[in-house]
Protein backbone atom coordinates (compact mmCIF):
# COMPACT_ATOMS: atom_id res chain seq x y z
CA UNK A 1 0.00 0.00 0.00
CA UNK A 2 1.44 3.40 -0.92
CA UNK A 3 -0.47 6.77 -0.40
CA UNK A 4 -1.17 8.31 -3.92
CA UNK A 5 -0.49 11.72 -4.95
CA UNK A 6 -3.36 14.03 -4.14
CA UNK A 7 -3.97 11.99 -1.18
CA UNK A 8 -4.66 13.10 1.94
CA UNK A 9 -1.68 12.43 4.88
CA UNK A 10 -2.40 8.73 6.22
CA UNK A 11 -3.46 9.40 10.34
CA UNK A 12 -1.10 8.79 13.07
CA UNK A 13 0.39 9.66 16.25
CA UNK A 14 3.80 8.54 17.22
CA UNK A 15 6.63 9.10 19.28
CA UNK A 16 9.26 11.64 18.28
CA UNK A 17 12.47 13.72 19.73
CA UNK A 18 9.34 16.54 20.77
CA UNK A 19 7.04 14.32 22.31
CA UNK A 20 4.11 12.85 20.01
CA UNK A 21 3.25 13.75 16.57
CA UNK A 22 -0.11 13.47 15.57
CA UNK A 23 -0.76 14.11 11.86
CA UNK A 24 -3.79 15.98 12.31
CA UNK A 25 -1.28 18.50 14.19
CA UNK A 26 0.41 19.24 10.88
CA UNK A 27 -2.52 19.92 8.37
CA UNK A 28 -2.15 23.86 7.62
CA UNK A 29 1.21 23.98 6.73
CA UNK A 30 3.41 22.18 4.09
CA UNK A 31 5.34 19.07 5.30
CA UNK A 32 8.69 17.73 4.51
CA UNK A 33 8.54 13.94 5.57
CA UNK A 34 11.85 12.25 4.97
CA UNK A 35 12.14 8.74 5.91
CA UNK A 36 15.57 7.71 6.44
CA UNK A 37 17.43 4.18 7.24
CA UNK A 38 19.19 4.20 10.32
CA UNK A 39 20.73 7.09 12.64
CA UNK A 40 24.43 8.03 12.56
CA UNK A 41 25.50 6.38 9.64
CA UNK A 42 27.06 8.36 6.42
CA UNK A 43 24.57 8.70 4.25
CA UNK A 44 21.95 9.51 7.15
CA UNK A 45 24.06 12.02 8.59
CA UNK A 46 24.63 13.59 6.06
CA UNK A 47 21.13 14.02 4.35
CA UNK A 48 20.12 14.92 8.14
CA UNK A 49 22.98 17.51 7.92
CA UNK A 50 22.20 18.66 4.44
CA UNK A 51 18.17 19.39 5.81
CA UNK A 52 19.32 21.39 9.10
CA UNK A 53 21.56 23.47 6.74
CA UNK A 54 18.39 24.78 4.89
CA UNK A 55 16.14 24.33 7.65
CA UNK A 56 15.64 28.19 7.66
CA UNK A 57 14.74 28.26 3.83
CA UNK A 58 12.18 25.42 4.37
CA UNK A 59 10.67 27.59 7.50
CA UNK A 60 10.92 30.57 5.71
CA UNK A 61 8.93 28.70 2.36
CA UNK A 62 6.41 27.61 4.81
CA UNK A 63 6.77 24.28 5.43
CA UNK A 64 7.65 21.88 9.01
CA UNK A 65 10.60 18.99 8.20
CA UNK A 66 10.05 15.61 9.80
CA UNK A 67 12.69 12.89 9.80
CA UNK A 68 11.25 9.29 10.27
CA UNK A 69 13.17 5.87 11.15
CA UNK A 70 12.79 2.97 12.77
CA UNK A 71 15.34 3.39 15.51
CA UNK A 72 14.54 4.61 19.30
CA UNK A 73 13.17 8.05 20.55
CA UNK A 74 16.12 7.37 22.69
CA UNK A 75 18.65 6.73 19.58
CA UNK A 76 16.69 9.48 17.74
CA UNK A 77 17.59 12.17 20.62
CA UNK A 78 21.10 11.33 20.76
CA UNK A 79 21.28 11.86 16.83
CA UNK A 80 19.63 14.84 16.90
CA UNK A 81 21.51 16.63 19.72
CA UNK A 82 24.57 15.51 18.10
CA UNK A 83 23.91 17.23 14.90
CA UNK A 84 21.68 20.06 16.14
CA UNK A 85 18.83 19.31 14.22
CA UNK A 86 16.17 22.05 14.68
CA UNK A 87 13.13 19.34 13.46
CA UNK A 88 11.85 16.70 14.75
CA UNK A 89 12.78 12.75 14.67
CA UNK A 90 10.05 10.16 14.34
CA UNK A 91 10.11 6.60 16.25
CA UNK A 92 8.32 4.46 13.70
CA UNK A 93 9.69 1.15 15.72
CA UNK A 94 6.48 -0.88 14.85
CA UNK A 95 7.32 -0.04 11.28
CA UNK A 96 3.61 1.58 10.78
CA UNK A 97 4.56 4.36 9.32
CA UNK A 98 6.79 2.81 6.64
CA UNK A 99 4.69 0.66 5.81
CA UNK A 100 1.74 2.88 5.21
CA UNK A 101 3.86 4.77 2.95
CA UNK A 102 5.38 1.82 1.27
CA UNK A 103 9.18 2.13 1.86
CA UNK A 104 10.32 -1.23 3.36
CA UNK A 105 12.62 -3.06 0.98
CA UNK A 106 14.64 -6.01 0.77
CA UNK A 107 18.14 -5.20 1.31
CA UNK A 108 21.44 -7.20 0.93
CA UNK A 109 23.39 -6.26 4.01
CA UNK A 110 26.54 -8.17 4.42
CA UNK A 111 25.32 -11.08 2.46
CA UNK A 112 22.34 -11.37 4.31
CA UNK A 113 18.94 -10.37 3.65
CA UNK A 114 17.02 -7.68 5.35
CA UNK A 115 14.17 -6.03 5.41
CA UNK A 116 14.76 -1.53 6.21
CA UNK A 117 13.90 1.51 4.93
CA UNK A 118 13.95 2.67 1.62
CA UNK A 119 15.32 6.19 1.80
CA UNK A 120 12.40 8.23 0.51
CA UNK A 121 10.86 11.84 0.83
CA UNK A 122 7.39 12.83 0.73
CA UNK A 123 5.95 16.48 0.39
CA UNK A 124 2.18 17.52 1.62
CA UNK A 125 0.84 20.77 0.64
CA UNK A 126 -1.01 23.10 3.40
CA UNK A 127 -3.84 20.87 2.71
CA UNK A 128 -2.45 18.24 3.67
CA UNK A 129 -2.83 15.93 0.37
CA UNK A 130 0.52 14.38 -0.97
CA UNK A 131 1.94 16.93 -3.99
CA UNK A 132 5.23 14.63 -4.25
CA UNK A 133 7.26 12.12 -3.66
CA UNK A 134 11.23 10.87 -3.93
CA UNK A 135 12.12 6.92 -3.87
CA UNK A 136 15.11 5.77 -3.33
CA UNK A 137 16.80 8.98 -2.88
CA UNK A 138 20.42 10.00 -3.47
CA UNK A 139 22.15 12.31 -1.03
CA UNK A 140 23.62 14.33 -2.99
CA UNK A 141 21.15 17.74 -3.74
CA UNK A 142 18.24 15.65 -2.98
CA UNK A 143 17.16 18.70 -0.31
CA UNK A 144 17.83 21.65 -2.94
CA UNK A 145 15.25 19.81 -5.63
CA UNK A 146 13.04 19.21 -2.46
CA UNK A 147 13.63 22.98 -1.38
CA UNK A 148 12.88 24.16 -5.09
CA UNK A 149 9.60 21.98 -4.77
CA UNK A 150 8.14 23.56 -1.36
CA UNK A 151 8.95 26.77 -2.36
CA UNK A 152 6.38 26.53 -5.64
CA UNK A 153 3.67 24.86 -3.91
Amino acid sequence: MSVPIGSPIPAFRAASTGGEIDSADLKGRKLVLYFYPKDNTPGCTRQGADFRDRYDDFVRAGAVVVGVSRDSVKSHANFKAKLQFPFELVSDADASLCRAFDVLREKNLYGRKVHGIERSTFVFDADGKLAREWRGVRVPGHVEEVLAFVRSL
